[in-house]
């Protein structure tokens, strides 16, 4: 406790810049945070670029194939083949979206508590 009028104020004045710090602090991690969600949807955005480019190759590709078939059953192999191949695709696409999305989200966390 405070002494004298003068040490009361020194020791509020104290508190408040201690106080006034935090919050700055706070401040940064928050834009941190803030610039890093901002690149990572960059890098989101690209990826599913990337992922449509490859589906949409893939599926030109079996379209050709398909009619330069010889005969009905080519056809239906090369039908087949594609949706099981697009399938596989599909869910190694939404794991690494998952994945991007995740790793995201921890180091967004991370700049907000503070910890990388």
């Amino acid at each position: 406790m405070a002494k004298n009028p003068n040490e009361a104020i020194d020791q509020a004045s104290s508190a408040a810049q201690a106080g006034a710090s935090q919050f700055e602090a706070a401040g940064e991690r928050m834009k941190a945070a803030g610039e890093t969600m901002a690149d990572a949807g960059s890098q989101l955005g690209l990826k599913m670029l990337d992922q449509a480019e490859t589906n949409t190759r893939e599926a030109f590709q079996a379209m050709r194939a398909a009619a330069q078939a010889n005969d009905l059953s080519d056809v239906m192999r090369i039908q087949s083949d594609y949706l099981r191949e697009q399938g596989s695709r599909s869910v190694a696409q939404v794991r690494e979206i998952g994945e991007l999305i995740a790793e995201f989200g921890r180091n967004a966390m991370g700049q907000m508590t503070g910890r990388r």
